[in-house]
């Protein structure tokens, strides 16, 4: 892989640790703020809600824009939302500081997406990506273990203030290691944006990320009380917990990108199987501690698995039915990955206060992934369908 890889790795990493590090914290925050947890879970559906409008709007504004001061320009403003979030005296504010590192996220990813791919060679382009998104696995092995241990030690504000460190460092790798004769698409018409949200193909595509992914996240989000409430581990034992699953997640992302690099929708349908399954096995194993592990380090293989192959996807089928808009694409991805996750917190919290309790969490994000595996099925036949047809117009008569 190519040195400048790397410069968006580091700054994926610095990304994933302001994103997944809440969750961690949120019992924390909640005592502090003196809020309720499905409250503080909001935390979680804000920031994500904040990259899904702003990925899409924000990549088409900045389209005409050069890709390497583009990125450091986000950069700076991911510095900027969590030093104020590390200064937020109330729940307020930190809503507001987290919509900013939201909206950096979103363009970041989206535009970081398709310059990984145009990095390497085509046959490698899914493993490209998962080398980026690499950034964030890391995260959740180390940024957000230790980013959890900072806030039970220090408060959860002096988290924030680590994270806008590591935005600095991220800012100084892209600086140093990326090129700037970067290639950059044309810029996208508004036609060209309405025609992707037009684009019935796409749309499976986006709902299958947001489904697929999201529905992990109505455990996810609540992870650190299951495990204290539900299990019985105690406070200081989620951190090792949390260690232990992003190592699951790093191996799923490179695994993941290997087996989505010749056929995306094959892979994608069987991680999003047995994806579901795990979830509604959780259900049943979180009462026990001896249980629990291994079922969360299976799901957490699972839940970043299915990342490349749903970027890759959406830039391929893209490349193929809006041509001149794959960036903004791959923005509305980035987009319904983060719908997911907001979709996946809301919908966690509101099985948290009714009287279905935590435990119900896994079965209910089941329903969301089983919705996925059968869109994926139905994209993969609308392909055949295309490929079907495409050869038998291209025979001679």
């Amino acid at each position: 892989m190519p040195i400048a890889l790397f410069a968006l790795t580091i700054a994926a990493y610095a990304i994933g640790t302001t994103e997944f590090v809440i969750v961690g914290l949120l019992p924390t925050v909640a005592t502090d703020l003196h809020i309720t947890l499905p409250l503080a879970g909001l935390i979680v559906s804000v920031y994500a809600l904040g990259v899904t409008f702003g990925a899409p709007i924000l990549t088409a504004l900045t389209g005409r824009i050069e890709r390497k001061p583009l990125l450091l320009g986000l950069m700076a403003l991911f510095v900027v939302g969590n030093g104020m979030a590390a200064l937020s005296q109330s729940y307020s504010p930190l809503l507001v500081a987290r919509v900013l590192s939201a909206f950096a996220h979103g363009v970041f990813f989206s535009v970081g997406s398709t310059i990984a791919a145009d990095l390497v060679p085509e046959n490698r382009r899914a493993s490209a990506i998962a080398m980026m998104f690499m950034g964030l696995t890391v995260a959740i092995v180390t940024g957000v273990p230790l980013g959890t241990f900072i806030g039970q030690v220090f408060g959860w504000r002096a988290t924030f203030a680590a994270v806008a460190g590591l935005g600095v460092f991220a800012f100084l790798a892209i600086a140093l290691l990326l090129p700037s004769n970067l290639k950059k698409a044309p810029a996208a018409t508004i036609g060209d944006q309405i025609k992707v949200l037009g684009s019935g193909r796409l749309l499976i595509v986006f709902a299958m990320t947001a489904l697929g992914y999201g529905g992990t996240f109505v455990t996810f989000t609540f992870l650190a009380s299951i495990l204290q409430e539900v299990t019985g581990f105690a406070e200081s034992t989620v951190g090792i917990i949390l260690v232990l699953y992003g190592i699951a997640i790093a191996a799923g992302n490179v695994i993941g990108g290997r087996l989505a690099n010749r056929d995306p929708v094959r892979a994608l349908t069987g991680l999003f199987i047995a994806q579901a399954v795990v979830l509604v096995l959780f259900s049943f194993t979180a009462v026990s501690p001896w249980l629990a592990i291994p079922t969360l380090a299976a799901l957490g293989f699972l839940s970043f698995a299915n990342v490349p192959g749903l970027q890759i996807y959406v830039v391929q089928l893209a490349k193929q039915v809006r041509p001149a808009a794959v960036d903004v694409a791959s923005a509305l991805n980035i987009a319904a990955f983060n719908l997911g996750i907001a979709a996946g917190a809301w919908i966690g919290g509101l099985v948290v206060e009714s009287s279905l309790g935590l435990g119900a969490t896994p079965w209910v994000g089941a329903i969301l992934v089983a919705a996925a595996v059968g869109l994926t099925l139905w994209s993969g036949a609308l392909d055949r369908r295309s490929q079907g047809t495409a050869g038998t117009a291209t025979q001679p008569a």
